[in-house]
């Protein structure tokens, strides 16, 4: 009898990738430790959170779609992963609209 094994390979970026995955992980964190320092919130209210935020995004995209080799992975996980961005973005509204949607209370915040 045959032996039909069937070994599905799939692709990675390699060491050179990762190395630049990696990289651009290390320039968002000094980035985000950077930005730290800047008072936008006088331009516009909520930006340094704002810019924080989009930062945090863009890495966790990054590790996602790499490290954890989404980008190589079925429709499927795609569908999970576009889900679950899907669902902290209504987790986020819900805990905007409660924190938008409160008193200043007894602390006069």
């Amino acid at each position: 009898m045959a032996d039909n094994h069937h070994h599905e390979e799939h692709g990675h970026i390699g060491y050179p990738g990762y190395f630049g995955v990696f990289a651009i992980l290390v320039v968002g964190t000094l980035f985000t430790y950077w930005s730290s320092f800047w008072d936008l919130d006088s331009i516009f209210p909520g930006a340094n959170t704002l810019l924080a935020l989009l930062i945090a995004f863009t890495k966790m995209t990054f590790v996602m779609l790499f490290f954890m080799h989404v980008y190589w992975s079925p429709r499927l996980i795609w569908l999970s992963a576009v889900a679950s961005f899907f669902w902290l973005a209504i987790m986020f509204a819900y805990t905007m609209q409660d924190y938008l949607t409160r008193d200043a209370g007894v602390f006069g915040i």
